[in-house]
């Protein structure tokens, strides 16, 4: 992990004012970086018998559909509003400026299915919270939650529901 981290490039004041953002793209687009993510993330689920994996969006696309195609498990994007063709559940969320809401597709997930929730970065934690919601209200058989950055000082941690895994590769 060390190799990825001198990857990550920091962004000063992005999005607002004030805020160090931590940018995984210049990790992704390093062949070995990309590489290590990817194989450093399917460890974590190996064994578990993970059936799907839903990737937020945009940037949890990225490590979620690696994660799923290395797990052989089928991967599912949660979105923005309007963005999916079907019938689609929604959740509304508080996020650090404002609210937002996530969808996915009403057929997405089973009872049957073991789900891995993905994003790249645990900040405060809201976006997961609200997938977390999101996919336990579909009742699968079973939730982890995982991120590549965790940024420890934001205490997201704290949003996350009791009794779930929660996994990040790199924690600042």
């Amino acid at each position: 992990m060390e190799y990825v981290k001198s990857k990550i490039r920091d962004v000063a004041d992005f999005p607002t004012k004030g805020v160090l953002f931590k940018d995984l793209t210049t990790a992704f687009k390093d062949p070995r970086a990309l590489h290590i993510i990817g194989w450093d993330l399917s460890q974590l689920y190996r064994d578990k018998g993970v059936t799907k994996v839903v990737g937020i969006e945009s940037r949890g696309f990225i490590g979620g559909s690696i994660l799923a195609f290395e797990l052989g498990a089928g991967f599912v994007p949660a979105r923005k509003p309007g963005k999916l063709p079907a019938d689609t559940i929604k959740m509304e969320y508080a996020k650090e400026y404002g609210t937002d809401v996530i969808e996915i597709h009403r057929d997405a997930i089973g009872p049957d299915d073991i789900v891995v929730i993905h994003d790249d970065v645990l900040a405060t934690g809201g976006t997961m919270a609200a997938a977390y919601n999101l996919i336990k209200s579909l009742n699968p058989k079973k939730i982890y939650i995982n991120f590549i950055i965790e940024l420890s000082a934001l205490n997201g941690r704290q949003a996350m529901p009791e009794g779930v895994e929660v996994t990040s590769l790199i924690k600042y």
